[in-house]
């Protein structure tokens, strides 16, 4: 068993869905309730990197975050060190990656909510602010879960985009995907049977924990 390959996974995961919630909140908010005309554009593009090869995406977060381009020269100049093949490197690639698991299901919870209680909560002297964190965001909660839960799961499985943008380099970029495959290389298919087994159980006990904390919010608000 890996256990710091699967350490960096559960850290990876954990920096992705941390970054990504409250993006997913504005974003997933502002796509629910506003009508424009570019919409449709905008949400093809939230939805592009589910449908892009990991592959194919990974090699245009490569060629965005090289050390030649002008994201990966303000990186060295701002860290002294390029944004490939490290783990800040893996941590917005997974951002980028995982913005359509995010803010899907955060919009479709927003979208849920019935627009009276939005108007109630208006009528009564909230404020915007007021009325998102009091009344909107216990109600999109079960989205808002999701997005979470398919968020962290999808991360810590993720192979191709990993191991374009950060390689194989132990304790920085080799994930758990990326050491079962390489013990699979080996053909060491133990270690790679117990390690998939791992993941497995972690997601399951992922999902698990998510349901059971929607029931009980599902309960409190009825």
């Amino acid at each position: 068993m890996d256990w710091t390959a699967l350490w960096l996974s559960l850290r990876l995961a954990a920096w992705t869905v941390a970054l990504l919630l409250p993006v997913s909140i504005l974003m997933g908010r502002f796509l629910a309730y506003r009508e424009f005309r570019s919409k449709g554009l905008v949400e093809a593009l939230v939805m592009l990197p589910l449908v892009l090869p990991p592959t194919v995406f990974g090699f245009y977060l490569l060629v965005a975050f090289g050390r030649n381009s002008p994201v990966g020269e303000l990186w060295q100049s701002l860290f002294g060190h390029q944004l490939v093949f490290t783990f800040e490197g893996l941590v917005v690639a997974s951002v980028i990656f995982n913005i359509p698991f995010a803010i899907q299901p955060a919009q479709r919870g927003f979208e849920a909510i019935p627009p009276e209680v939005r108007e109630a909560a208006s009528c009564c002297g909230m404020s915007p602010l007021a009325s998102l964190w009091k009344v909107e965001l216990p109600l999109a909660w079960p989205g808002l879960m999701t997005a979470m839960v398919l968020t962290f799961a999808h991360t810590l499985g993720e192979f191709g985009i990993v191991l374009m943008v950060g390689g194989s380099i132990p304790g920085e970029t080799r994930t758990i995907a990326i050491s079962i495959y390489d013990k699979v290389q080996a053909f060491d298919d133990r270690s790679a049977a117990v390690m998939s087994a791992t993941l497995v159980a972690i997601s399951l006990f992922t999902i698990a924990v998510t349901f059971w904390l929607s029931s009980r919010m599902g309960r409190r608000l009825s």
